[in-house]
């Protein structure tokens, strides 16, 4: 079977990556994953769309609670995620974020060339598709013409802040996402202006306190109100027209950041050949295993009989995974089971004292 999807327009960044491991997404399957290869010596390169680790646990609900993960009576999907960050320090995984896997393949000698959209290559022994319920995909804002900005002068994350560099910035937006740039590029652009339909914001306190003092500085500006109509021409905004409870005003803006949400697709896995069942990809419960060998999938993204779609469940299935992925990545070495209890090895591997 050929794995392949349509390249992306995207240019190379660097050079290809070779790793053990390559794990899609970076919420909290994606992370215990991590966990697990590392104690078996699996070394992993980590790729989320998002801009930050937690995937959908962090991204759609960071403050609101979680009850039954073993041992946390109750847990935050923001604190979940960065226990788990802080559990896989030892293992010193390399993130990257705002990038999403476009192409895989199969090369001659058995591994995986992975390409993202943002021209990142990668080859890898295994890939772990901890994607959840699928890739997820920003909103677009409902603007006559939006689509002819898109990727020129409208961005729906940013990859690099030196590219903000000297612009009249729009953000729109009033939650996490919009306020950490806010906060980011404020030093940066030429002049910035966040734009939120209401003086509430779902971000952080912290980061709201911040934006506050920056605009009773006059260091940025905040507009109550809605975006209504774009400004420019082939491509590139000149301005944009903001909604307010005083009219509507014209607001230079050479880069827009609308961060209205996020919706989740399958996206390019579906192009993959792997066994689909209702839009999830079908695996076994001995490996967790996709129909093609070397190729796994845990959490929301895979299906099985008696499937539950729990993050212990994705825990779970992240250690029988590493078991079975441990025999792709050496397969002349035998694996002996070893509890972190009683193992000097994993111990040393963990920097218990």
């Amino acid at each position: 079977m050929t794995l392949t999807a349509p390249a992306p327009e995207a240019t190379k960044t660097s050079e290809i990556i070779e790793t053990d491991a390559v794990v899609i997404g970076a919420g909290p399957c994606g992370l215990f994953a991590v966990f697990e290869l590392g104690l078996l010596d699996i070394k992993a390169h980590v790729v989320d769309i998002l801009d930050r680790p937690g995937g959908q646990c962090a991204e759609l609900y960071p403050e609101k609670p979680i009850y039954d993960v073993p041992a946390l009576p109750i847990v935050t999907g923001q604190e979940l995620t960065q226990r788990l960050m802080e559990q896989i320090k030892p293992f010193s995984p390399k993130f990257h974020f705002s990038e999403q896997i476009n192409t895989l393949s199969r090369e001659a000698d058995g591994r995986f060339r992975l390409t993202t959209d943002a021209g990142t290559e990668f080859l890898t022994k295994v890939v772990i598709i901890a994607a959840g319920g699928g890739s997820f995909t920003p909103k677009r804002p409902p603007l006559a013409g939006i689509e002819d900005y898109e990727g020129k002068s409208v961005f729906y994350s940013v990859r690099k802040i030196e590219q903000m560099r000297g612009k009249d910035v729009v953000i729109v937006g009033g939650g996490d996402s919009a306020l950490d740039w806010t906060l980011n590029l404020a030093p940066v652009a030429r002049s910035l202006t966040l734009v939120h339909r209401r003086d509430e914001f779902r971000a952080a306190p912290h980061s709201v306190e911040k934006m506050r003092k920056l605009v009773e500085e006059a260091s940025i500006r905040l507009l109550i109100g809605q975006v209504a109509a774009l400004e420019g021409a082939n491509g590139e905004l000149s301005a944009v027209q903001v909604k307010t409870a005083n009219g509507v005003e014209s607001v230079p803006c050479t880069a827009m950041l609308p961060f209205f949400g996020l919706t989740m697709k399958l996206g390019p896995v579906a192009d993959w050949g792997l066994n689909l069942h209702e839009n999830l990809i079908h695996v076994d419960t001995e490996r967790f295993e996709t129909s093609e060998k070397g190729i796994f999938a845990i959490g929301d993204i895979n299906w099985y009989p008696g499937k539950l779609k729990l993050i212990l469940s994705g825990f779970h299935e992240a250690a029988l995974m590493a078991q079975a992925a441990h025999r792709v990545v050496y397969p002349d070495k035998k694996l002996m089971f070893q509890y972190t209890t009683s193992s000097s090895s994993l111990q040393k591997k963990l920097g218990v004292k």
